[in-house]
């Protein structure tokens, strides 16, 4: 079955359907008659949640929607409506508020966006793959073999969490865009004691494809060893320093501090509005040689992957700093239009109860030529950061200030005592000129990433290489 009849079973075609494709186009066509831009975005959405506290089923939830979301786009102007049910009478509402905003223009309706067949994960729902006995046997086991691990272990708390999300996007011209969308994810926390002393760590991983591969007693098992490990390290962390010093950041989720302080700047809206601290920066230098940063929406089973947009354009590969150079910004429809630029695949929302916006998928900065150890020994006193919690960003700045869970002192070239407490203080525009080095081993976050903006949260991946930054802030808690 194609992924539109697939859809079309979900919304026109249900016992209980009150709304008809035929009506569906003919009232969306009426209501954007004189728009420039808009679509009626229809969604179906199963999501679950279990989660495991002390060996017992603390919480079990699980929740479906149906629902759409109607947009008209005139000049800047986006009048929006959205309705939890799926009725002629709620689409009809719904197109009478959203074309007020047209009322007395007369626009050019914007080309569809392109199609495409790539399929870049599963069409499988993964709630109905496997049965919920089997996930709270997995999450008993994880109980059993984090205990058995190590006599020092008080506490395990386990999740598995999962979705599945169908879209259809239809637009006046008929054009129509179908995806379907599954998300897993699971988390292990340990709390450790020792001599009085109480540590907690946590490992997550995730993405676009079915329970099994979470699941699986190896990975399950590889999840709670690092949430141990990381939890044992904690035991033995001392106060971290303060002061400006060299910083070396791990590969792969640490990547989250380039996704806020300069990813959420190199998106459409704000460069256009000019609230980025790199608006009007376009080829120009705004970082190191060595440098390049790309948003990938397109990588297989990752996390912040779609096969299409909420918009229903393509995701793709887009360079936004290229060797240095402010090469690119990541778009949606209505910014790209009003840029002059082509749309990226980055118009996003939470769902149909949110209109779209810029948003990042994967944002991953490349590989360069140094390894870890050469940044290490370079380092006479510095701080390893290898793990991130917590962080805040100011757009409009660029300042940040991020909290690393894990982080280790350098000290005369050698990685010794880990840290507790530690947090970097800069700003984005500033971080990409202090680059020093930039390793060669590029990697992608476990697939645990949630980016917020304007009240929408939406699934994301990060990644970076090892790097060596000069003369970065570190808040510390030594005395």
């Amino acid at each position: 079955m194609t992924l539109l009849a697939e859809t079309d079973r979900l919304f026109f075609e249900r016992a209980d359907a009150a709304l008809s494709r035929e009506a569906a186009e003919h009232t969306l066509s009426e209501a954007l008659t004189r728009s420039d831009d808009g679509e009626l975005y229809l969604e179906y959405r199963e999501s679950e949640q279990l989660s495991l506290d002390d060996g017992r089923i603390r919480s079990a939830g699980f929740d479906t929607s149906l629902g759409f979301g109607l947009r008209a786009v005139a000049k800047e102007a986006t009048g929006y409506a959205h309705a939890g049910e799926l009725s002629e009478p709620a689409l009809r509402r719904a197109a009478e508020s959203v074309a007020a905003v047209a009322a007395g223009y007369s626009g050019t309706a914007a080309e569809p966006p392109r199609s495409t067949n790539a399929r870049l994960y599963s069409d499988v729902n993964p709630l109905a793959a496997m049965d919920v006995g089997g996930r709270t046997g997995v999450l008993a086991a994880i109980d059993t073999y984090a205990r058995a691990k190590d006599p020092r272990v008080k506490q395990v708390m386990a999740s598995l969490g999962g979705e599945w999300q169908a879209v259809q996007i239809m637009r006046a011209d008929g054009n129509r865009v179908a995806d379907l969308r599954p998300l897993v994810r699971l988390n292990v926390s340990v709390v450790v004691e020792q001599d009085g002393r109480r540590e907690t760590g946590s490992y997550g991983t995730g993405g676009r494809f079915a329970y099994d591969r979470l699941t699986g007693e190896a990975t399950w098992k590889a999840a709670v060893d690092e949430a141990l490990r990381r939890a044992l390290v904690n035991l033995e962390s001392v106060p971290a320093p303060a002061g400006e010093m060299e910083v070396v950041l791990g590969p792969g989720w640490p990547g989250i501090l380039l996704h806020e302080a300069i990813g959420h700047g190199l998106e459409g809206d704000f460069n256009r509005k000019k609230t980025s601290a790199f608006a009007g920066l376009l080829g120009q230098r705004i970082a190191v040689p060595g440098v390049t940063v790309v948003d990938d929406g397109t990588m297989p089973d990752r996390r912040g992957s779609l096969t299409v947009d909420d918009e229903g354009t393509p995701t793709s590969r887009t360079v936004l700093i290229e060797d240095g150079i402010l090469v690119g910004f990541m778009q949606d429809r209505l910014n790209a239009r009003l840029m002059g630029m082509r749309p990226t695949g980055n118009g996003r929302r939470q769902s149909y109860a949110h209109a779209p916006m810029p948003r990042m998928t994967n944002t991953v900065m490349l590989s360069g030529t140094a390894s870890r150890e050469e940044m290490i020994r370079s380092v006479k006193r510095g701080l390893y950061a290898v793990d991130f919690g917590g962080g805040q960003v100011d757009i409009t700045s660029g300042k940040f200030v991020f909290s690393a869970s894990e982080a280790y002192l350098i000290e005369d070239g050698k990685v010794t005592a880990p840290v507790k407490g530690a947090t970097l203080i800069g700003n984005g525009p500033d971080a990409l000129t202090k680059v020093t080095m930039v390793g060669n081993d590029a990697a992608l976050d476990a697939g645990i990433g949630t980016c917020g903006k304007n009240g929408q949260g939406v699934p994301v991946g990060v990644g970076q290489p090892t790097l060596k930054l000069a003369g970065l802030t570190v808040g510390g808690t030594a005395a």
